[in-house]
């Protein structure tokens, strides 16, 4: 599977697994269905946010990750 980036397009994190949904929601990202959640990049989207982008895209490559190994 992909690795997520900071200039991963949310959406594309979504089609990914739907399974990342409550990562984002857990990091305050609330509004995913959103028109600019289909072309807005995890780095611009932290920025907007005030969320750490780093640790976000950490967290849905572990969860992706996990997922992979079952």
């Amino acid at each position: 599977m992909p690795k997520v980036t900071l200039d991963t397009i949310i959406a594309d994190v979504l089609k990914m697994n739907r399974g990342t949904v409550p990562i984002f929601m857990n990091a305050g990202m609330h509004c995913l269905g959103c028109p600019s959640s289909s072309g807005e990049s995890i780095a611009e989207a932290c920025a907007i946010h005030g969320i750490d982008a780093e640790q976000l895209v950490k967290e849905l490559n572990d969860f992706l990750d996990s997922q992979e190994s079952k």
